[in-house]
């Protein structure tokens, strides 16, 4: 059964700054992580991406909402990937918050 990833990221940017930084990390994410991940779909509606990815022969979907104070990412892993589900919400808080990093 399919389960929710969700990491919550604050921050202290402002939407507007926010947004553009995801939008320039979501660039840089497709090379980087080009080798587990595959992005098939990126839609931006809004301060709201939805997203489709593959990993593992394994399809995962979710979104990520920009807030004036943080950014939700919400992601629906299959059962495969839940179980590299920890891990990953460690790394994309980590690389979450450094590009959220005022400077």
């Amino acid at each position: 059964m399919a389960e929710p990833l969700i990491v919550v990221i604050p921050h202290r940017l402002g939407k507007d700054e926010a947004l553009r930084r995801i939008k320039d990390g979501v660039g840089r994410a497709r090379g980087e992580f080009a080798r587990l991940l595959t992005i098939q779909e990126e839609t931006w509606s809004g301060d709201r991406l939805t997203f489709g990815v593959s990993a593992l022969g394994q399809h995962a979907s979710g979104f990520i909402d920009v807030y004036e104070g943080a950014v939700r990412l919400e992601v629906t892993l299959p059962w495969l990937l839940a179980h590299f589900a920890h891990a990953a919400q460690r790394v994309i808080g980590q690389k979450g918050q450094l590009m959220l990093e005022k400077k």
